[in-house]
């Protein structure tokens, strides 16, 4: 089964690019344990979530229907937006 990573930090000083890797790791992590090939990652880096403006974020949306992915992993939901 496959499935796409979705990876987001918000700008100030509280998170930094190793909150991506972090996220990413938990990623790998659940989809090792639960029978997911990781497809394709996505991470916007220093971006809010109150709006949908952000390069990977479209990214992400325009290539979802050509991946076809079964899942959509998120380290917290509060990442997508």
């Amino acid at each position: 089964m496959r499935g796409v990573i979705y990876a987001r930090y918000s700008p100030g000083p509280h998170q930094t690019e190793q909150s991506i890797e972090g996220q990413r790791a938990e990623a790998e992590r659940w989809a090792k344990a639960n029978g997911y090939t990781i497809v394709k990652e996505y991470a916007d880096r220093a971006m809010t979530g109150t709006n949908d403006d952000r390069d990977q974020f479209q990214l992400m949306l325009r290539e979802l229907e050509r991946l076809r992915p079964a899942v959509l992993i998120l380290w917290k939901v509060d990442r997508m937006g």
